[in-house]
């Protein structure tokens, strides 16, 4: 079975959005088609950016959407802990994405952050442990 990270983004928009690739992804994920792997520092990324009254007000997101969404994750992704010892992102937020993918044993890690999708020192980081950055769109491939 498929093995990824989901980056933070891709799960908001998910939310924010039901029609969209994100929420695509999403689906195969409520029907245990892959196994996310997750971290307490994403999880805590997660409901951050979800309940910042700017991203709440502007696409009218409940505080039950966020609960369902915080628990469906917490409840079925594989969760890994950290121990913050990855240092190669520009962004040191990045770092915790990484990690979680190495410490999980992830395939993929499947973002739309160019930081981390066209750093060719981290795909070249990422290729010892097998793992590939890859796009919503190519992720979605994967399940045809």
């Amino acid at each position: 079975m498929i093995k990824a990270v989901i980056d933070t983004n891709i799960w908001v928009s998910a939310l924010i959005n039901p029609f969209g690739y994100p929420a695509a992804i999403r689906k195969h994920f409520e029907n245990a088609e892959f196994i996310s792997v997750i971290s307490e520092p994403i999880l805590d990324e997660i409901a951050d950016v979800l309940s910042r009254p700017r991203i709440r007000n502007k696409y009218d997101i409940a505080s039950k959407d966020i609960q369902e969404l915080l628990i469906l994750i917490d409840e079925r992704a594989e969760n890994v802990l950290l121990s913050g010892d990855v240092d190669i992102c520009r962004d040191k937020d990045d770092n915790l994405i990484i990690e979680t993918a190495i410490k999980g044993n992830a395939d993929y890690i499947v973002t739309r952050d160019d930081d981390v999708k066209f750093d060719k020192e981290i795909s070249r980081f990422l290729s010892q442990y097998n793992i590939s950055i890859i796009t919503v769109a190519k992720f979605l491939m994967l399940f045809k």
